[in-house]
């Protein structure tokens, strides 16, 4: 602790591994050649791409005089002009600086604060104590869900539904076309608080008529979404197929790299450069050549003129602009794994899909009064014009969560009949139903990314979301990267789809309370200062002196609060085999203690690359077995797969987990985890080469 804070003057640059070292070579040996008499940068027109080549042109020692590519559309012509138009690199001087104090300021408070807590809870947790300016607050949105969902108290309450049969007269296939459904509201109210309540309003109701007091049909209008940026298009992914993060990044990352068929993926524009315009229609005349969207794509190739006010806007494009399909001869779609396909599909779609025009809805509300006084609300929703939603297949929606909503208090939407105001409209049944309120869901892959790029807050809206982008938590390219380094170092796991936060994970966030590496805010107050540096209204010098007070004012906080804290290891209920206490420690869950050796049971931590956590430890306590497949275990060759577990007893009597899956049963290797089919090995290469992303600070 007497060693902290640790703030370098000059920070060293070392070359990572021995991929990388060949390829530092390379670049050593060009710039060192004779006959090249200067340097052209035409890394990424943004602070990150500065970075880059700053570090590659000093650790290669080159003093070469530079000149700078500024660069954020591919089009030929903009290839053309702009090394026409070759700018000094002294005008970038201070982006350069802005993109040092950035990677810099995260390596001294990720190391620092990272240290300082390791040291100080090292009798409490096993291992590093992993702390940082991004994944911290990330980790802080999970942990405030998590602690909802366990305070979340259930309480009952009861509904009350009923089949309506408008023209009671009617008989045969008629009556059916003529029914509707509707439940019973009390004011606004759809919930009943006692189930006597719901009982009276259904004998009130049952066998009896009613009339519709009231038909109201509104028109409402869709518009399309805007192009993808890499967080939509992984928010999507999540909803639609269930992807990870990484999982959309390692597929996106190909159809760039491999199949050439999209743009670069790692960006945080959903708009195009007008420079771009002349590119659409040659686009959508490509992809049009795939039957299912040659409908949608002459649609866009017939326009006389195309609607550009939502799709262009070079303000708004900075490094890179949206994630659209690629001007080529052609797309290799037979070349394309399914996961390629999958996200190729989203991206095409969406291209074409915002160029139509709006999808226009009918919106009808009737409610139907019973016995002249209990009204029963019904809604109803048609598509009058598909407009973009039919670039989706008419009527579909372009996302499984809006297709397969589930249906909330107020009913769900119906395909109504011709209704009339007035009209008689017979009981045909009534029925109540028993619920009870949920607690709020855990976070997937894709609605953290949507927290995380709107610093934790709900926000639906797409329109308003692009505009908090500044103040998110990470970025685009690195977002995928920070999930997977929380569940790394075991602060979270997957459950499913679901994201869920581990008792370590719920306490360092607890320990740390109000400390401001918490808050999404930092993030916000850091990126002010680095605008003003790259403007030079601020300078990278007191930048980096307030980083270096922060980090002192953190690790003397962090010594302070944490210094006498223990952590009590989670206690499992009693053994199975003796009726002890087993007790969680370092290596695994046993009724050993110092006290009494106990009988010799015991579940170890580390298995298959993963250690198990004290939920799997008790379902195998209690059961015998879990349930479900658990995820994160790795084989001897490096590929992620999930099992479901069993606890074994050998013929001498020693207990060991064992994976409980017919292969593991045959003596077979496991198989690949659907989840990272195809993607594995790109997804972390592409994270690893990412230079914005937090440093990973460990003890």
């Amino acid at each position: 602790m007497s060693d902290l804070p640790i703030v370098p003057k000059k920070f060293k640059l070392v070359v990572r591994d021995e991929r990388s070292r060949k390829q530092m070579n390379v670049v050593k040996r060009e710039l060192g050649r004779e006959d090249v008499a200067s340097v052209i940068n035409a890394c990424d027109a943004g602070r990150e791409g500065e970075l880059i080549f700053a570090y590659l042109y000093e650790k290669a020692g080159s003093r070469l005089p530079v000149k700078r590519l500024w660069l954020n559309s591919m089009t030929a012509a903009a290839i053309s002009d702009a090394f026409a138009a070759l700018r000094p690199s002294q005008e970038f001087a201070t982006l350069e600086q802005a993109a040092r104090s950035r990677s810099e300021a995260d390596w001294i408070v990720g190391m620092n604060a990272s240290r300082a807590a390791t040291i100080r809870l090292r009798s409490s947790f096993d291992g590093a104590v992993s702390l940082g300016r991004v994944q911290t607050p990330t980790l802080a949105i999970l942990a405030r869900r998590e602690q909802e969902i366990r305070d979340f108290r259930p309480e009952p309450y009861w509904v009350v539904d009923a089949r309506f049969l408008a023209g009671a007269e009617r008989v045969g296939d008629a009556e059916r076309q003529r029914a509707y459904d509707g439940r019973f509201h009390a004011g606004a109210n759809p919930r009943i608080a006692t189930q006597a309540e719901a009982e009276a309003v259904v004998a009130a109701c049952d066998g009896a008529s009613g009339t519709i007091t009231k038909v109201d049909k509104r028109e409402s209008r869709d518009r399309a979404p805007l192009l993808y940026d890499l967080s939509s298009l992984q928010r999507d992914a999540s909803s639609r197929y269930g992807f990870y993060a990484r999982r959309t990044l390692a597929a996106a990352q190909r159809l760039y790299e491999e199949h050439k068929a999209l743009t670069y993926p790692r960006t945080s524009s959903r708009y195009i450069t007008s420079d771009m315009v002349a590119e659409i229609k040659p686009i959508a005349a490509l992809v049009g050549g795939q039957r299912e969207y040659a409908a949608a794509a002459r649609y866009v190739t017939g326009l006389d003129v195309l609607p550009l006010g939502r799709v262009v806007n070079n303000e708004k494009v900075t490094d890179h602009h949206a994630i659209i399909p690629t001007l080529a001869d052609r797309h290799p779609v037979e070349k394309m794994d399914e996961d390629d396909r999958r996200i190729y599909d989203l991206v095409v779609r969406r291209f074409l899909a915002v160029f139509h025009p709006e999808a226009v809805f009918e919106n009808t509300r009737v409610e139907t009064t019973v016995a002249g006084q209990h009204v029963f609300r019904t809604r109803g929703k048609l598509l009058l014009v598909p407009g973009w939603r039919g670039v989706y297949g008419e009527g579909v929606s372009p996302l499984a969560a809006d297709a397969g909503a589930e249906e909330d208090d107020e009913g769900a939407d119906q395909q109504l009949p011709s209704l009339e105001q007035g009209e008689r409209a017979a009981v045909k049944r009534v029925a109540l139903s028993a619920k009870e309120t949920k607690p709020p869901r855990r976070y997937s892959d894709g609605t953290l990314i949507d927290a995380m790029e709107t610093a934790g807050r709900l926000v639906d809206d797409e329109e308003l979301r692009e505009a908090m982008k500044d103040s998110g938590i990470g970025t685009p390219a690195t977002r995928a990267a920070i999930i997977e380094r929380l569940l790394q170092v075991g602060y979270i796991e997957r459950d499913g789809r679901a994201l869920v936060v581990t008792e370590k994970g719920l306490n360092v966030i607890r320990l740390l309370g109000e400390h401001a590496l918490t808050s999404p805010s930092l993030t916000g107050e850091w990126e002010h200062r680095l605008a003003r540096i790259e403007t030079g209204g601020d300078t990278r010098a007191a930048f980096m002196a307030d980083i270096a007070k922060f980090a002192q004012e953190t690790v003397a906080q962090l010594d302070t609060t944490l210094k006498d804290v223990r952590i009590p290891r989670a206690n499992l209920g009693p053994c199975p085999v003796c009726g002890q206490d087993i007790i969680e420690n370092r290596k695994g869950y046993s009724c050993w203690s110092r006290e009494d050796p106990g009988c010799g049971f015991v579940i170890w931590k580390a298995k298959a690359g993963k250690n198990l956590t004290t939920q799997v430890a008790r379902e195998l306590i209690k059961t015998g077995r879990t349930a479900r497949p658990v995820t994160g275990f790795k084989s001897r060759a490096g590929r992620s797969f999930r099992s479901r577990l069993a606890l074994m007893q050998t013929p001498e009597g020693r207990w060991r987990v064992e994976f409980d899956e017919p292969w593991a049963r045959a003596g077979s290797k496991p198989p690949e985890a659907d989840e990272l089919a195809g993607g594995e090995a790109a997804a972390s290469a592409a994270a690893g080469r990412e230079p914005g992303g937090e440093q990973a600070a460990a003890a």
